[in-house]
């Protein structure tokens, strides 16, 4: 395609230079950095103490370097933080070079018009691709110093994966900065939109499936076992409609071998031989099994992006390219 190549190289070149980038990359890094010191360290301590390293917990000890929980886990962090890499990188990315004039401009020289869009996504794309697999071989060195275990072929695949989900998951909010980069004129009036996209669904997030299950299916005094299983279905089946709660379990199963399920409910309705034969044969599942398991969660997070970056496509190709 005509013009696309020139796209990307020139707005890979605004982001490595803009202070911007720099700064996020830079605020990014530390606090993966301070957040791998301390899992690291006290993970060090717990192989120094431990009597038996054969226990299941300490099968797969690299990959707790991004589960393990002090006051944040590194999974946690990018769920919570990835979003506003994604909104930063593109809440302007249109309607500056609008408002600048450039984009008559560029419009203007012999470059075809969907080249100019799909070279911005490309190019936050390839942004956020070098920026998260630069923060997790960072991170996977210190942690590799400190706790001085090497990871096997199997924890390296499912690092591998995680990787690939939170670079689905990232450009997802890349797409939706893009677009209200195209919807809106105003820089400020695309950033408050975006910023408040972010802020909706973290919320939402939090205490919407819980108000939503409680409206549909309401739990009274004296509920019997089969309502309070349907309440609870109900309330995970509405946190799927967010985004970073498909990314929470997708990436949840995918670096935590030992668990099997995204279902909370599955032990509560357990009987009590099932619970025994669930502590009882406790192994960690294959990474084919694991990928099973999320499968339609990565796809669910894979076809928003898509389809994001699809209404972005269309919306631009059907605006008049004119300087503000």
């Amino acid at each position: 395609m005509t013009g696309i190549r020139a796209i990307i190289r020139k707005e890979l070149a605004d982001h490595f230079s803009s202070y911007r980038f720099i700064i996020l990359f830079a605020l990014i890094a530390m606090v993966s950095l301070i957040i791998t010191h301390m899992v690291g360290t006290n993970l060090r301590k717990e192989l120094d103490s431990a009597v038996s390293v054969v226990s299941p917990e300490f099968q797969f000890v690299f990959l707790r370097i991004f589960t393990s929980t002090g006051p944040l886990s590194l999974v946690q962090f990018v769920a919570f933080f990835g979003p506003f890499i994604g909104l930063v990188l593109g809440f302007d990315s249109i309607n500056r070079e609008r408002s600048s004039g450039t984009l008559s401009k560029l419009a203007s020289q012999p470059i075809y018009r969907d080249a100019i869009i799909i070279g911005k996504l490309r190019s936050g794309v390839a942004t956020i691709a070098i920026m998260v697999t630069s923060i997790v071989m960072v991170v996977s060195g210190l942690g590799l110093t400190l706790i001085g275990v090497e990871p096997g072929i199997e924890e390296l695949w499912r690092i591998v994966v995680y990787l690939i989900i939170s670079i689905f998951y990232i450009s997802f909010w890349l797409g939706i900065s893009i677009l209200f980069s195209i919807l809106f004129r105003g820089i400020a009036t695309s950033a408050l939109a975006t910023l408040a996209i972010w802020i909706f669904f973290l919320l939402f997030g939090a205490v919407g499936p819980s108000v939503v299950a409680n409206s549909l299916v309401p739990l009274e005094t004296e509920e019997s076992r089969e309502r309070f299983m349907k309440h609870l279905r109900v309330q995970q089946i509405v946190s799927l409609v967010s985004p970073m709660q498909l990314y929470n379990e997708s990436t949840a199963i995918i670096i935590d071998p030992m668990r099997k399920t995204t279902r909370s409910d599955v032990l509560m309705g357990m009987g009590r031989i099932e619970r025994a034969l669930s502590e009882r044969f406790r192994r960690p599942l294959a990474l084919s099994q694991s990928i099973y398991v999320v499968l339609p969660h990565m796809i669910t997070l894979i076809a928003i992006t898509f389809i994001c970056f699809g209404v972005s496509y269309a919306v631009f190709m059907k605006q008049e390219i004119r300087s503000a």
